[in-house]
């Protein structure tokens, strides 16, 4: 638009024309916070339950399994007399 045009459209409006602010971003959603809270909290259960899991596995492991084992082997030998 010319400046001549400008001025003529300001006349018949009757007004001054301004120049308007960009608006600013919409802010987030509640529904994309509250997606990015249960994102958060699934993490946070599921490394809880790794870390619970590998230390009952390492337990079994290393504790209980010799025991039974040994067990196992007590009966066999008994059962060969």
């Amino acid at each position: 638009m010319s400046t001549l045009e400008a001025e003529e459209l300001r006349e018949e409006l009757g007004e001054e024309l301004t120049v308007q602010a960009p608006r600013r971003p919409p802010r987030a959603s509640w529904r994309r916070v509250g997606v990015i809270v249960l994102t958060i909290f699934v993490t946070q259960y599921t490394v809880t339950t790794l870390l619970v899991g590998l230390s009952v596995a390492g337990t079994l492991h290393y504790f209980v399994t010799p025991q039974i084992v040994a067990k196992f082997e007590a009966i066999a030998t008994a059962l060969k007399r």
